[in-house]
């Protein structure tokens, strides 16, 4: 029967202008599709196999656990890493150097002004923090996890004597608020951060049913895929087997690729994609 292509960005953002002309010494040559360069090899991180330390060395344990996936959180480049509190976690005020964007893995999390009652965030919820903004982290659960990622480092807890304006505006979405679309049978997408048609990294919760089996392609450089809910299984297209992924694990590539995508059983598989240019997904 043939495998469906779905364009994300068609769906998730507004229509791109039409293709630009072939260039070359033969003007009047025909336009060739383009040629993927060899997939690098997925990285894969799962969330048993990730290495803890405090997020706050100053606060020692009484600061969340963190794990970076990806990146470096101490160095100056984008990061993407796990936050786990304890259960009645609950920071004083401070501030950031830096924006962060978080989903929500496990457990609630509360993000917002001291000033301001605590509204909870479940599972599946996704957050920003505006860099010199003063706020108080709080956590409940035993097994509370979030995902947390920022554009550049390095990520620092400054005191609140050292807050600062942007104008930029935090950002809460609780799962009823986000804007689902469907691409295909057992396909769903919620954009959520930058756009989709251009190289620059874009944002995506992208769901996938119970049962859904298929492949996950991507043209240009940078993937970053976290789990947040469901055990998908994901492999290179081009290698035999394939890896079961917990909630808070991790794959990625550094160049184009194309990843065998399957999410065997309940619940619905939600992973969180960084990614810098256009993705397809296609069902078998």
């Amino acid at each position: 029967m043939g495998f469906l292509r779905v364009l994300l960005a068609a769906v998730l953002t507004t229509s791109c202008s039409g293709s630009q002309a072939a260039t070359g010494s033969e003007p009047t040559a025909r336009p060739v599709e383009p040629v993927l360069p060899p997939a690098s090899p997925t990285q894969i991180l799962r969330t048993a196999d990730v290495a803890w330390e405090h997020l706050n060395p100053a606060r020692g344990d009484k600061a969340p656990q963190a794990a970076t996936l990806w990146g470096d959180r101490n160095g100056t480049v984008a990061t993407g890493y796990l936050l786990k509190p304890s259960d009645g976690f609950r920071s004083p005020p401070h501030i950031h150097n830096v924006s962060y964007r978080g989903v929500v893995i496990r457990g609630l999390i509360h993000n917002d002004d001291p000033a301001v009652d605590d509204h909870w965030m479940p599972a599946g919820s996704y957050w920003t923090q505006p860099k010199g903004d003063v706020h108080i982290t709080a956590a409940e659960g035993t097994d509370t996890l979030a995902y947390i990622e920022i554009d550049e480092g390095p990520y620092l807890v400054l005191p609140v004597e050292e807050a600062f304006e942007t104008g930029e505006e935090p950002q809460w979405l609780v799962p009823p608020a986000l804007k689902w679309k469907t691409l295909s049978s057992g396909v769903r997408a919620a954009h959520l951060w930058g756009d989709a048609r251009d190289e620059t990294p874009s944002g995506t919760l992208l769901e996938l049913a119970p049962g859904f089996a298929g492949a996950l392609e991507h043209r240009a450089a940078h993937l970053r895929a976290v789990v947040i809910a469901g055990r998908p299984s994901v492999a290179d297209a081009a290698q035999a087997g394939s890896t079961a992924l917990e909630p808070g694990s991790y794959f990625g590539t550094d160049a184009a690729s194309v990843h065998n995508l399957a999410c065997p059983e309940q619940p619905a598989c939600i992973l969180y994609v960084r990614a810098a240019g256009e993705l397809e997904v296609t069902p078998e």
